[in-house]
């Protein structure tokens, strides 16, 4: 599930980023400060990104930070992020972003459970008014643990 995988220290709301980059690199920094992931990881992230294009951004308004196991994930987690103002990425039909969940897997298997979680998550329009009127991180976890305990 995806609860297992949040903790407060990883949800940021109300930030403000100049670009998709920015957006990138401060959603992913509280993994980073947790020992989550890697300064690597984050770059390959974004390398992923100038090279692939906007494969991250996988829902309308959703994008889901990711790279590689090897790139310098450590343990599993994901983080929640809301954006002051949405950017672009480049997605001609998921633009712009206002939401990051930054993913970090330690294989190429293990966060499968919570990838399908997340997305019967994304799929519940309720959750995104919900974690709009969210002020603290304490109840964007607890409105993630009620969601998926709801479907």
């Amino acid at each position: 599930m995806l609860s297992d995988f949040l903790a407060e220290e990883l949800v940021q709301l109300g930030v403000e980023a100049t670009d998709w980059e920015d957006a990138v690199i401060k959603a992913t920094r509280p993994l980073v400060e947790e020992g989550k992931i890697t300064e690597g990881y984050v770059e390959d992230i974004i390398l992923g990104v100038k090279d692939l294009g906007p494969y991250i951004v996988v829902a309308p308004h959703v994008a889901l930070p990711h790279a590689r196991p090897e790139s310098g994930a450590i343990e599993p987690a994901v983080g929640v992020v809301t954006l002051s103002e949405p950017v672009s990425f480049g997605s001609v039909s998921n633009d712009p972003v206002r939401y990051l969940f930054p993913l970090s897997a330690t294989d190429n298997d293990g966060h499968l459970g919570a990838l399908q979680s997340l997305v019967e998550i994304l799929s519940d329009d309720d959750f995104f008014a919900q974690l709009d009127s969210a002020k603290t991180p304490a109840e964007v976890v607890e409105l993630v643990r009620i969601t998926e305990g709801r479907l």
